[in-house]
């Protein structure tokens, strides 16, 4: 089939995070219609996670070309850059406060940052409720999406946007996503100025990190008086089921993370004990390295499905950049088959270099020396 101009094609996204909804974004600001498919139920089917920081030098230039700059900036948490390193037994060991009108790397809520490209977006853009089950058709298009409730949708350009374990990505690859061997367990803590002082001041401002080589700590300040803590840990994908607990056993859990964490300061094990509600299991994943697949015209990935990496400083802003590189190249290019050329040719040298350098680096944030990974806590 001859590729068609990206004006008149049909391009479905699957995924409304915030790649998705980036290239959307720019794909209409640049007056190409697009469609973008999303399983949830509606935008607050759920909870969109904690937050993250978007890098001048991707996220922020994605934000530029989807006209959205100013307003993240009057969102964004400056002072969210605050980033402290302390010790198992609570003592400082590194402060980083930035600098009055530093922005290289301010912090936003996921939620507040999908709110943002969700209001920019025309009417209707997003379809709510479509889970894709299976991409079929040929390689030259059209492509069809086979979604859960029995509908099907053609499309010229499929763009899987869809995460981690990416229901588009088995179109053009048969990689799937690995355990890292290293678990995240998430705890919220809610009005913290009140109801959880000493963990306020703890964390200030920003994040707050501990380790001890083995196990660690990492706790984020978010909007609305609300802190994120993820607990880390070397464990088996399924440890709470070989623990013998199940994963609404917060007291069982709790005990059990107690224990392990017996030798650490009483003020840093209140971040495992005295959290609002249950605790949210989010095992680390990672694609093998190099992820890649055979040139497809009619189907290509961004963000997460196309190169899901540690959570280290990366993931959303790689995803947001890719979404930018990709709308502009459809905008550009004569036929949507140059288009995705001309956008894989960047995107995957790009990725296979930051995927290498990250390769099995699931176990830094077990080190000592925790690096600033900020922008990519799970969800």
């Amino acid at each position: 089939m001859n590729s068609p101009e990206p004006a008149r094609a049909r391009i479905s996204v699957i995924g409304a995070g915030p790649g998705g909804l980036t290239c959307a974004r720019i794909l209409q600001r640049r007056g190409i219609a697009v469609t973008v498919h999303d399983r949830d139920e509606g935008p607050d089917a759920r909870d969109q996670g904690g937050t993250l920081d978007l890098h001048a030098d991707n996220g922020q230039i994605a934000l530029r070309e989807a006209g959205l700059l100013d307003a993240f900036f009057a969102l964004a948490r400056p002072e969210g850059q605050e980033m402290r390193q302390l010790d198992p037994s609570g003592v400082l060991r590194s402060h980083h406060v930035p600098e009055a009108g530093e922005l290289f790397k301010p912090e936003i809520d996921r939620g507040d940052l999908r709110a943002l490209l969700l209001d920019s977006l025309e009417p209707g853009t997003v379809q709510w409720g479509r889970a894709l089950e299976s991409v079929s058709g040929p390689a030259g298009g059209p492509r069809r999406l086979h979604f859960g409730d029995g509908t099907t949708v053609e499309a010229d350009l499929v763009i899987g946007a869809d995460g981690a374990f990416s229901r588009v990505r088995r179109a053009v690859s048969a990689a799937v996503p690995e355990y890292s061997g290293v678990s995240f367990l998430e705890a919220w803590f809610s009005d913290v100025e009140n109801r959880h002082p000493e963990i306020a001041e703890l964390v200030g401002a920003g994040g707050a990190a501990a380790a001890d080589g083995d196990r660690g700590l990492f706790a984020q300040r978010n909007s609305r008086d609300h802190i994120r803590v993820y607990i880390i840990r070397r464990a088996p994908a399924d440890w709470i089921a070989a623990s013998g607990l199940n994963a609404g056993d917060t007291a069982g859990i709790r005990a059990l993370l107690l224990d392990e964490y017996a030798h650490w300061s009483p003020r840093l094990r209140r971040m495992i004990s005295d959290n609002d509600g249950r605790y949210v299991d989010r095992p680390i994943f990672a694609l093998p390295v190099p992820h890649t697949w055979e040139h497809d015209q009619a189907v290509t990935l961004l963000g997460d499905a196309a190169h899901l990496m540690p959570p280290l400083g990366v993931g959303v802003n790689l995803a947001m950049l890719d979404a930018c590189e990709l709308a502009l190249a459809l905008a550009d290019a004569p036929t949507v088959a140059d288009a995705v050329r001309l956008y894989e040719k960047t995107m995957l040298p790009r990725s296979i270099e930051t995927a290498g350098m990250l390769e099995g680096a699931a176990e830094h944030l077990l080190s000592a020396d925790i690096p600033d990974f900020s922008d990519n806590t799970p969800r």
